[in-house]
């Protein structure tokens, strides 16, 4: 009879797959930007933009987990490459807030797209079902993560 592995040896062995897992997805990621004129910050900040709106350097920098001066000089070169603009916040003119522009949008698509075929490429062998118990446990951990935090 085989036996049951401890929660401490569960948690554990979740820690070191999702250690796992994110530095292989940190490595393929950096590899598939290599072929674009985009650091991974920029992408990282790119997407923030674009899943939450304008954001204030302030608001930007919470969702990042990154101090301010860090992010001045990324969002700096990301406006010298017009991937984003600065703005007025119409309600309250001191209020600066950042957009993206049309090229920082068509960048994200192109990354995304290449992304989502490697990633449709890797997870080749797995079935359907696979895949749905898959997203529905990182849905789960996702949850309980987001509730802690």
């Amino acid at each position: 009879m085989l036996a049951k592995p401890s929660v401490n040896s569960q948690v554990a062995e979740i820690d070191y797959l999702l250690r796992e897992v994110g530095g292989l997805l940190r490595k393929w990621g950096r590899d598939i930007l290599g072929g674009f004129d985009i650091t991974n910050p920029q992408f990282e900040a790119l997407l923030v933009l674009r899943e939450h709106g304008e954001l204030t350097m302030g608001e930007l920098c919470a969702k990042m987990f990154l101090a301010c001066s860090t992010a001045t000089d990324l969002i700096d070169r990301m406006e010298r490459n017009e991937l984003i603009e600065r703005v007025r916040d119409t309600a309250d003119r001191r209020v600066i807030r950042l957009r993206v522009l049309a090229k920082g949008d068509q960048i994200i698509d192109r990354i995304l797209e290449a992304r989502q075929a490697y990633l449709t490429n890797a997870m080749s062998g797995m079935g359907a079902s696979e895949k749905a118990r898959l997203i529905w446990s990182l849905q789960q951990l996702s949850s309980v993560l987001s509730r802690e935090a």
